[in-house]
């Protein structure tokens, strides 16, 4: 049904695999494409109460496919691509499942706000976590504004979102960005246990609250995402954004000029 993720259901549990690990799970179009259409989907399955989220491979997933992003021969259309981002991260906050990210390696730029948008975030110890568009440029997209505010509040959301730095696990918990720290190679493991003592649960009541908490909150994602997005297209006309992704590409320190 996919190209680049996988859903697979086991009784009332669901498992979403990011599946490029030859690019580190990188988002191009198709894939962010493809999330939101699936996302969307299990907004219909009442089959599902329970989704894991991880990646194959040697990470989580790297963010947006910077390669795609250079393309000269086939450029990404940035207006139609955050149309898809948009979607995606407004089916997946209003998911009628608990969801639960699990962490290994990279988990960088729109991946981190995705990984963000879920109600149960676990990190393996040595995985790297990165809000980190400011490094080529850009503003956080996927929701990545409301779901690090939501999360830690305005002024922590601000610095954090400035500084663009890569976490290690134990920091993003600290800062309360994420719910657990596993040893490596244990995540998945933790998902599973914390997705049966769920399924265990009284679980209809748990989807309830989460109903309740996130329905109030729907207005103000959509227009933040809305905001993202012009935002977004503005940034990629600047010359900021072309420097880091030059200075990216060629493994150097970007010189920005605020232009």
């Amino acid at each position: 049904m996919f190209e680049t993720i996988e859903l697979t259901k086991r009784g009332r549990i669901g498992q979403l695999v990011l599946n490029r690990p030859n690019s580190m799970n990188a988002m191009n179009g198709k894939m962010m494409k493809e999330l939101a259409d699936c996302f969307e989907s299990l907004q219909q399955d009442s089959t599902v109460q329970v989704l894991i989220i991880k990646g194959e491979g040697r990470a989580f997933s790297a963010g947006g496919d910077i390669k795609e992003m250079m393309d000269p021969e086939n450029p990404m259309d940035i207006d139609v691509v955050m149309k898809d981002v948009s979607r995606l991260a407004k089916a997946l906050y209003t998911l009628p499942q608990i969801t639960i990210a699990v962490i290994h390696g990279a988990s960088a730029g729109l991946a981190f706000s995705m990984a963000l948008a879920c109600d149960h975030v676990i990190a393996e110890e040595n995985s790297k976590l990165a809000m980190n568009f400011i490094g080529i440029g850009l503003v956080p997209d996927g929701g990545g504004h409301f779901f690090m505010k939501e999360r830690v509040g305005v002024p922590k959301a601000k610095q954090i979102i400035w500084a663009g730095q890569t976490l290690k696990a134990h920091d993003a918990l600290s800062k309360g960005l994420i719910e657990e720290v596993t040893a490596e190679g244990r995540g998945l493991e933790h998902a599973e246990i914390y997705a049966a003592v769920t399924i265990a649960s009284p679980l209809k009541a748990r989807l309830a609250t989460k109903h309740i908490l996130h329905q109030t909150k729907v207005d103000e994602l959509v227009k933040i995402l809305e905001m993202e997005a012009a935002a977004q297209s503005a940034m990629r006309k600047s010359v900021d954004h072309l420097e880091g992704i030059q200075a990216f590409v060629e493994k150097r320190k970007p010189h920005f000029t605020g232009q």
